[in-house]
């Protein structure tokens, strides 16, 4: 079904980039209604990464057009498509590893106050952002772990501070890169649900790659293979999409039933 222009938080239109002849991205025409969790799935090489680093900039397109709210933000800084509500997280952690947990959010929640973490200012003027700071820990499940630093929290945690850093700039669309690689069972299940939680009250585009996280929280799944959409739909219609099963595993169908890992 076709969102009316009102639900359509994000659109691409043939959307590509090439790097001296290779073509990363080739035509991608994208739509994420809002309020939902959208899915980007493919094998390795698909141009997911790239087309997250399109959508906030970090890539300039070769061609096409990035539209945000009806907007055309193709031409925007990655810093302008921030402030517009895009914010996003990488495969690699990128927390303060030598930080307090509380004091990586606070350094996230100071930059749409124009403030800047200067060493020489007394902690305590930081403390006015505490109970935003605080509340933002809690909706992560991480309030209990405010004072310890950063490099001492597991994997998963580490994830769900980064995911809360991102959450200080109040996005209105949040790009997930990989949120569960290299995770445990435990913590998957954990940032299945935490990603579900911070959902509710916004959109969230996500690359994924473990189909059980694609097939328990997704909305909307689209598929890229060499850099162009395969097929869209909701994960039965994918699952069950023939050119979809071959991109991935061949004959081995039983990939996508069992919500396995890609």
């Amino acid at each position: 079904m076709t969102a009316a222009a009102s639900d359509t938080i994000l659109q691409t239109r043939n959307l590509s980039k090439s790097f001296k002849g290779f073509v990363a991205v080739s035509g991608v025409d994208l739509t994420v209604q809002r309020g939902t969790i959208h899915a980007l799935i493919g094998p390795n090489g698909a141009g997911k990464t790239t087309c997250f680093n399109l959508l906030t900039k970090f890539l300039e397109p070769s061609g096409g057009q990035i539209l945000f709210n009806g907007m055309d933000i193709t031409a925007e800084s990655p810093a302008q498509v921030a402030r517009r509500g895009i914010v996003r997280s990488f495969q690699i952690s990128a927390v303060f590893p030598h930080l307090t947990v509380l004091d990586n959010i606070r350094i996230a929640l100071q930059r749409p106050l124009g403030n800047s973490f200067h060493f020489w200012r007394p902690v305590r003027t930081l403390d006015a952002l505490n109970p935003r700071a605080m509340t933002l820990l809690a909706e992560v499940g991480l309030e209990a772990h405010a004072q310890r630093l950063a490099v001492e929290l597991p994997y998963g945690q580490k994830r769900a501070l980064e995911i809360a850093t991102t959450l200080a700039l109040d996005p209105e669309l949040l790009l997930l890169d990989e949120p569960t690689q290299g995770m445990g069972h435990e913590d998957v299940e954990h940032v299945m649900a935490l990603i579900q939680s911070v959902s509710a009250t916004r959109t969230t585009l996500m690359v994924e790659h473990n189909m059980k996280v694609v097939a328990g929280i997704s909305d909307r799944i689209t598929v890229l293979a060499r850099g162009a959409v395969l097929a869209e739909g909701t994960y039965a219609e994918i699952a069950a999409h023939p050119d979809v099963v071959s991109a991935y595993m061949g004959a081995k169908a039983g990939h996508f039933e069992r919500g396995a890992t890609a």
